[in-house]
């Protein structure tokens, strides 16, 4: 991976870790993503049309129908989140999802890209998954398993995180495609992705309009910021993507989780200040390697 490559991840890295603390301390629901979605448009307008001048006439089907798959896939990959956030606790999701994700990405994108990896390279990503493990609480984790009123919790945890990172995979492997194979504009990719999620965020609120109208005022500040960094961030990675092999950039991006564990001190709920410094040296051993290889 270059030393521009690498550091546009590192900078994504942290402009995610960042609008995550404020999303997880907002505790918003689809509505909250709807709210964020809304302001992106308007914000990110001027940016999108400027991209999309002179560029969207010659899209075909193909470009189209990848462009709208990832959005479906962006707004399962939400939900199921939410799900798993109700039905267990975040400390058990949060890390099986994030680190899931990355792998499930770069073995995809050595099968569907073609990509290859050496092996520095395939302990980094190694690297990158143990250290997310330990960042959200590593062992503690299996004691929970054997906790007779905590074992369905954590089970429930385990499969919805797990399908969590699928969908983080699924979305990663076809935007991946999208501006590596198509060459599709990063712009574009998520201003249009996150146009077409809307109509799928939009019902819910239309069907309790009071209630879309509390969350609004009570949350718009936190979803401004999130609309201002969160696509900023993703454009950033995708920007990545197109000078490094995805297999490299989808790990490297889970440095996020240790940014948000010094920014946003208990965001995984864990106290265990050992176990967050192997998990910090793990995910900077693993980013290391990705960068060698």
């Amino acid at each position: 991976m270059s030393a521009t490559a690498l550091g546009l991840v590192l900078v994504a890295a942290l402009l995610h870790a960042l609008w995550n603390v404020v999303a997880k301390r907002t505790g918003g629901d689809a509505r909250f993503a709807l709210i964020a979605a809304l302001f992106l448009l308007v914000l990110w307008a001027p940016l999108g049309v400027w991209a999309a001048w002179g560029v969207l006439p010659r899209w075909g089907a193909l470009e189209w129908t990848v462009l709208l798959a990832s959005a479906v896939v962006h707004v399962f990959y939400f939900t199921t989140l939410l799900r798993g956030y109700r039905l267990s606790d975040l400390t058990v999701v949060y890390p099986v999802a994030r680190g899931t994700g990355p792998l499930l990405a770069s073995l995809g994108a050595l099968l569907w890209l073609g990509e290859s990896m050496s092996v520095v390279a395939a302990c980094g990503v190694a690297g990158v998954a143990v250290g997310v493990f330990f960042l959200a609480g590593g062992p503690g984790l299996w004691a929970k398993a054997h906790d007779p009123l905590q074992r369905q919790r954590v089970r429930a945890g385990l499969g919805w995180g797990a399908a969590t990172g699928a969908l983080i995979a699924g979305y990663t492997l076809i935007d991946g495609y999208a501006v590596k194979v198509l060459l599709l504009s990063p712009i574009l990719v998520d201003y249009v992705g996150n146009l077409f999620r809307v109509p799928f965020l939009l019902p819910a609120a239309l069907r309790d309009r009071r209630g879309f109208g509390e969350v609004w005022r009570a949350q718009w500040r936190s979803a401004l910021v999130v609309a201002v960094l969160g696509p900023l961030g993703y454009v950033l990675v995708l920007y990545a993507v197109r000078l490094a092999p995805l297999s490299h950039v989808a790990p490297a991006r889970e440095v996020s989780m240790l940014f948000a564990a010094l920014i946003g001190g208990r965001l995984l709920g864990e106290g265990d200040r050992s176990l967050r410094l192997v998990g910090a040296v793990c995910i900077a051993g693993g980013v290391g390697a990705l960068a060698l290889g």
